[in-house]
């Protein structure tokens, strides 16, 4: 059974940090690329960042290139979103979901149940 658990959103100071978790059950991340996204009331959804471990590659998109950064941990079969330098607009519903590749190509088949992150002071 796939599954994808998101963790680690919360209440977070501007300037702060967070790290996100994408814990995923029922398929290896050896095959398979892990996105972001975020959604904001009112706005439409995301694309923050892809991830393929299967390649080595990685996208973030222009609004937090250079501040978030994936990663994972295979032993864990989990990829992570750390997320420094948060802004405001950051606010949202993040959700990690499935896909064969970074390329655009394929449409997300799994996603997790998203995640509450909240930057205000």
């Amino acid at each position: 059974q796939v599954q994808l658990v998101e963790s680690g959103g919360g209440l977070v100071q501007p300037g702060g940090s967070l790290r996100l978790s994408c814990a995923a059950s029922g398929f290896s991340l050896d095959y398979f690329a892990i996105g972001w996204f975020r959604q904001a009331p009112g706005r439409e959804r995301e694309g923050v960042s892809c991830f393929s471990s299967s390649d080595g590659s990685t996208y973030y998109s222009d609004s937090v290139k250079g501040r978030f950064t994936a990663s994972r941990d295979n032993a864990k079969n989990t990829v992570y979103l750390q997320m420094n330098s948060l802004k405001p607009e950051d606010t949202a519903v993040y959700y990690c979901a499935r896909t064969p590749d970074c390329s655009g190509k394929y449409l997300y088949d799994f996603w997790g149940q998203g995640t509450q992150v909240t930057v205000s002071s």
